[in-house]
Order: C-alpha cells, then structure tokens, then sequence
C-alpha cells in the first residue's frame, strides 16, 4: 500500500471510526484549526481529542475526493482533500481539508488537522 493510501485510509477513520481509531493514530499532541474558534482550536492532547469521538454515528455518507499529498521528507507528510459527508443529526457538510501527519515507530501519527467550509 503506497504512503497516500495509508494516510487517506486512517484519515477515513478519524470520519467514520471512533474513539479507539484516535487513540492509535493520533500523535501525542495534535494542532486543530477548525473554522469555530472554541474548544476545538489549538494544540490539544491525543486524549483530549479522541475523546470528541465518543459518541456513535457522528458522521456518515462520507465521500472523499480532490485527493493532494505532499512528502517533506521520509517521516512527514501532508494530505488535502474536500470531504462530503452527512453529520449525526442529518446536517450535510463539506470542507476542504488539510491534514500533516508524522511517521513514528509505531506508524503514521496525525499531528495537524485543518477543516475550511466549503
């Protein structure tokens, strides 16, 4: 399997897995940018993120396209791509998306997220 599709398969399971996919393919701390400044902005801990994904069906009918990654060098790399995907109340939501992941021992950690409404 080629690094893109390793990243772009974890990356469809912090949409669609739960708690336990953040747990293993988060890096110790993590940088969010998200457009609504709260509690989801900053530099926050693998724990504290994974717990935003607790509750079931958060997200369904994901499709991911517009697919970009980019290597900075063997143990960084950064993906972008709009995502489509219904939320757990039925809301529909689009973003486009940048993502910077670190490879460690154990594998490929997230270590950025970035979401831009589209």
């Amino acid at each position: 399997m080629s690094i893109q599709d390793e990243l772009f398969r974890i990356e469809e399971g912090f949409w669609l897995a739960g708690e336990d996919h953040f747990l293993q393919h988060l890096d110790d701390r993590c940088l969010l940018a998200f457009p609504q400044m709260g509690q989801m902005h900053g530099v926050h801990a693998r724990d504290q993120v994974a717990g935003t994904a607790a509750t079931p069906n958060r997200w369904r009918d994901l499709k991911i396209g517009n697919r970009h990654h980019v290597r900075l060098g063997d143990d960084v790399c950064i993906i972008s791509y709009r995502a489509d995907a219904t939320r757990g109340d039925g809301a529909p939501y689009a973003a486009l998306i940048g993502s910077g992941y670190v490879r460690r021992p154990e594998g490929w950690k997230l270590a950025f997220h970035q979401h831009s409404p589209a």
